[in-house]
């Protein structure tokens, strides 16, 4: 028995982890549930699950919680112990009980209970982005000093997971991680500045939520996968390359010395890429559709517009930098992300923001969580002063009927 602490389960991701462990009740125990505000799901959770732990944001929220599992007929016996805060999620990540850890809070609010849990050795499932991006260089020394498991969740990089199975780390020439494009990769740049939020909130073949959602509009997303993905596997930026696919069916490719290219092809649930991190190095039979491979199918690749989408490079770019700026450029990219969807700045304004960001926050090299709070703190502050500047000359003017 696989005993589970899901850090952000009442996210997309961790509502599909609980999708996968419920259908395997023999093989996987759930002992904590961490989440932050949505506590009449939580409730519901629990009530499933019976978890001996949970986490919420706050006391409100605990007292929420407590009202909810009482609303739910559930007897003050049957709570769990409830926990809050920082210290309450990393509680709940390491326990001696805990085997496997699910890794799914968006933002560095999860960093502090994964990096924890990496350093006692426990297997972790990586399903945020920001854990590496703002924190590489320490999560993986941290990884290889405790011999722990990091099996990244996300469908690119769990893709590249499987495709490096099949060769030597030293055959691989280079990864592709490849891109949805996101709901403008026709538009013309020169009709970037009149972007909407709800337009960009409308991604054609995801449904994320809203941060992610922009970020992918952006294809910072996939700059933040490049960053993953070279602290995941070792690799230097050049041999991590990002082409466009819109029918998101090839979710990576790894191409060896000999010319042959792997790649790694799955309908698009999420589930499949849970369940490969629950049960490595097995594969089991997961809830998901199987491709038809009868019916006529197109792929399409192609190059990515770094004119139109200047994220990406500015991703490139930090992680050749090294050291703190990857921190700096997360950082940055959430305040102007939340700038954006206020009708502060335009859409094109994200990528200025983070620009002007990384120029004025120094390179540091973080030897601890706190460091890189630290970084996180400042870069945030520094991001907020630059949208400030930037609204106060030119706030944007959308049509509200658009």
């Amino acid at each position: 028995m696989t005993t589970v602490t899901v850090l952000g389960s009442t996210g997309s991701i961790g509502v599909s982890t609980l999708d996968v462990v419920g259908r395997r009740p023999e093989q996987f125990q759930i002992f904590a549930l961490v989440a932050g505000n949505n506590m009449k799901l939580l409730g519901e959770q629990i009530a499933r699950f019976r978890p001996r732990m949970a986490s919420v944001a706050s006391e409100e929220r605990r007292q929420a919680l407590i009202g909810r599992l009482n609303e739910l007929g559930l007897a003050p016996a049957l709570h769990p112990q409830i926990l809050t805060g920082p210290a309450g999620r990393v509680a709940c990540a390491v326990q001696n009980e805990v085997d496997f850890v699910m890794s799914s809070i968006v933002g560095v609010a999860g960093l502090e209970a994964t990096y924890e849990a990496i350093c006692l050795g426990k297997r972790v499932g990586l399903a945020t982005k920001e854990v590496l991006v703002a924190s590489g260089q320490l999560v993986m020394d941290a990884v290889r000093r405790n011999s722990s498991q990091l099996i990244p969740v996300d469908s690119e990089h769990n893709g590249a997971h499987q495709c490096f199975r099949a060769g030597r780390r030293e055959e691989v020439s280079r990864l592709i991680l490849t891109a949805s494009g996101g709901p403008f990769r026709e538009t013309p740049v020169g009709e970037f500045e009149s972007i909407t939020p709800a337009q960009a909130l409308n991604h054609p073949t995801w449904r994320m939520g809203p941060r992610i959602t922009i970020d992918s509009a952006t294809m910072m997303n996939k700059g933040f996968e490049v960053v993953e993905a070279c602290w995941l596997f070792g690799l230097p930026p050049k041999q991590v390359d990002v082409v466009v696919h819109p029918q998101s069916s090839v979710h990576a490719m790894v191409e060896y010395n000999d010319g042959s290219i792997i790649a790694q092809v799955s309908a698009t649930d999420m589930r499949m890429p849970i369940q490969y991190a629950l049960t490595y190095p097995a594969r089991e039979s997961a809830p998901v559709p199987r491709l038809d491979w009868t019916q006529t199918r197109t792929w399409n690749f192609s190059a990515p517009d770094m004119r139109k989408f200047p994220l990406l490079g500015l991703a490139y770019a930090a992680q050749e930098t090294g050291g703190s700026a990857t921190c700096t450029l997360n950082a940055a990219d959430e305040i102007a992300v939340s700038a954006f969807l206020e009708e502060k700045i335009s859409f094109p304004g994200i990528a200025r923001v983070v620009a002007a960001t990384l120029d004025k926050v120094p390179v540091s090299t973080p030897a601890s969580v706190a460091e890189v709070l630290d970084v996180d703190r400042r870069s945030r502050e520094t991001a907020r002063q630059i949208v400030a500047s930037l609204a106060g000359k030119a706030a944007p003017q959308y049509s509200r009927a658009g």
